[in-house]
């Protein structure tokens, strides 16, 4: 079925727009889209969206994590293989992270790195033709903020909401910022992980975030005030 911007669409519609922009300048079509000779094919149900100037992709509903080279993902590590850990990141199969993958890491100076660890990573290689693979280094050899992520509370969410939160105009962390001091490191994945002063606040946090999914600008802020002034003792 031809489908257009803007339209709910489904596995097999195909959009002639897409096609047509292709064949006079570059087109970048991202998850959910995939070309078949002539014609570019919906391969995910949702809402076919457009990013000036040629960037399409469907924003769908979805936990289930499909590895995507370049994006920063939460994982857990769960067994030591070696000279490899293997970390969780909520995919079919588990990612592979070598310890040479650290910021100054040596065969004599190893990262201290044990089993059930929360490591924030670089997707490096994802390909459904290879286990993925992650890197805790950026490509100057620098760590920047990824790495072992110690203490803190880590929680899932969907996918949808993690671009939400991460969009720049989304005035989630904004107002949250505002009530009181936090960490937060947000993976593509689906898994968010907070650190706050105190476990109240951190409960609060997270709350304030798996509640924002399905609410507007104005209810987000809010939603905020009415969270800071129940913390701080105020409410009557």
């Amino acid at each position: 079925m031809k489908a257009s911007v803007g339209d709910v669409v489904l596995p097999g519609d195909y959009c002639e727009e897409i096609s047509a922009v292709g064949e006079k300048a570059k087109v970048i079509i991202g998850p959910g889209l995939q070309k078949e000779i002539d014609h570019v094919y919906v391969t995910k149900a949702g809402i076919l969206k457009k990013r000036n100037p040629n960037t399409y992709w469907v924003d769908n509903y979805q936990k289930r994590y499909i590895p995507a080279r370049g994006e920063n993902v939460i994982g857990v590590v769960v067994q030591k293989a070696g000279d490899i850990f293997r970390v969780d990141v909520g995919s079919s199969t588990t990612a592979a992270l070598s310890y040479l993958s650290f910021e100054g890491a040596t065969k004599k100076n190893k990262p201290d790195v044990q089993i059930g660890d929360v490591v924030y990573a670089k997707m490096l290689v994802a390909s459904k033709d290879m286990e993925p693979e992650l890197v805790c280094v950026d490509s100057h050899g620098k760590k920047g903020r990824m790495g072992v992520l110690s203490d803190g509370f880590v929680f899932k969410c969907s996918l949808n909401l993690i671009r939400k939160i991460l969009n720049p105009h989304c005035p989630l962390l904004e107002s949250l910022k505002n009530e009181w001091p936090f960490e937060l490191a947000a993976g593509m994945n689906g898994r968010i992980w907070i650190k706050a002063n105190t476990m109240r606040e951190t409960i609060a946090l997270g709350n304030a975030i798996l509640g924002a999914e399905y609410l507007s600008d104005e209810e987000i802020k809010s939603m905020c005030t009415n969270i800071a002034t129940i913390l701080a003792g105020h409410v009557s």
